[in-house]
C-alpha cells in the first residue's frame, strides 16, 4: 500500500503493516491480558484487515468514566491504571513503542474486570533515542515535544499515563495552570490522597527528566496500599461493577 510503512517481524516469511507488526510484537512472549490479541490478519494491495481479540462483554474506559459521572474513585483507578501501566511496561521491553496510550485505546472485559490496550495504529518501535515526530493524540503529547521538537519514550509514557490517571480522578483533563503548578511540584486537589495528588504531580511534570521513571510508578506509595486498604478496594469493585453493568 502506498504510504504504508512496513515492518519485519522475525519468524513471519514477509514484511507486515506496522500495526500489525507491533501488536504481534507487544503479544511475544507469555500472554498478557492487558493487551489486545491479533488473532489473523490479510494484506491486500490497497488495504489491511486485522482480526482482533473482543473481550465479551467489554467497554472502553472512556465510557465506563462518563457511566460514572466522569469521576473514578481512587481505589477503582487504581486498579485500572495498574493494569495500564504493566501493558505500557510489557509493550517496551518487547519493542514497541504504543504512543497513544487514552481512555479511548482501554478496554474492560465486564465479567473478569481485566483492562486491555488496543489500537497500535499510532505506535512505532521502541528505542532510546529521541523521536522528532508525534503520532497520537495531542492532549496526551508530552510538552517537551511542543517546545523542543523531540521526546524519549519512555517519559512520553509516563507522561500519556499521567494524563490518564489525571482525569480519571478528577473528571476533566489537566490544563495550563495545572503544569504551572506542576512544574513547581506544588500542583495538588483537597478531594484526592496526598499520594495520589504527588504521583499525577510526578507523572506530568514537564520537565521529562525530573519526571518518575516508567519501572517506578508501581513503586510510589499510591499504590503500595496497606492489607487493610485491600479488604476495602473490593467493595468498591463490586459498586464500579453494578455502574458497568448499568452502562452496558
Amino acid at each position: 500500500m502506498e504510504g504504508m510503512e512496513y515492518l519485519y517481524v522475525p519468524g513471519l516469511p514477509e514484511l507486515v503493516p506496522l500495526e500489525i507488526g507491533l501488536t504481534l510484537m507487544a503479544n511475544k512472549g507469555p500472554s498478557s491480558p492487558n493487551i489486545i490479541d491479533l488473532l489473523d490478519w490479510q494484506d491486500f494491495p490497497d488495504h489491511y484487515i486485522m482480526v482482533l481479540q473482543r473481550p465479551s462483554p467489554c467497554l472502553s474506559v472512556f465510557k465506563l468514566l462518563e457511566s460514572c459521572g466522569n469521576i473514578f474513585e481512587e481505589r477503582f483507578a487504581r486498579y485500572v491504571m495498574r493494569q495500564v501501566i504493566e501493558a505500557a511496561e510489557t509493550c517496551c521491553r518487547r519493542g514497541v513503542f504504543h504512543r497513544d496510550i487514552k481512555l479511548e485505546n482501554l478496554i474492560v472485559n465486564t465479567h473478569t474486570m481485566d483492562v486491555t490496550l488496543i489500537d497500535f495504529g499510532c505506535g512505532n518501535l521502541f528505542h532510546e533515542t529521541e523521536y522528532h515526530t508525534f503520532s497520537g493524540t495531542e492532549m496526551y503529547c508530552p510538552p517537551e515535544f511542543f517546545e523542543t521538537g523531540k521526546y524519549l519514550a519512555r517519559p512520553a509514557t509516563v507522561y500519556s499515563l499521567g494524563v490518564l490517571l489525571y482525569t480519571m480522578v478528577c473528571g476533566y483533563m489537566p490544563d495550563y495552570t495545572d503544569r504551572e503548578k506542576m512544574q513547581h511540584w506544588l500542583w495538588y486537589l483537597p478531594s484526592l490522597s496526598c499520594e495520589c495528588s504527588h504521583l499525577i504531580n510526578a507523572c506530568l511534570h514537564p520537565d521529562p527528566s525530573e519526571r518518575i521513571q516508567l519501572e517506578q510508578i508501581l513503586l510510589h506509595d499510591w499504590f503500595t496500599i496497606t492489607a487493610s486498604d485491600m479488604e476495602d478496594e473490593r467493595p468498591v469493585l463490586i459498586m464500579q461493577e453494578e455502574l458497568i453493568s448499568q452502562a452496558c
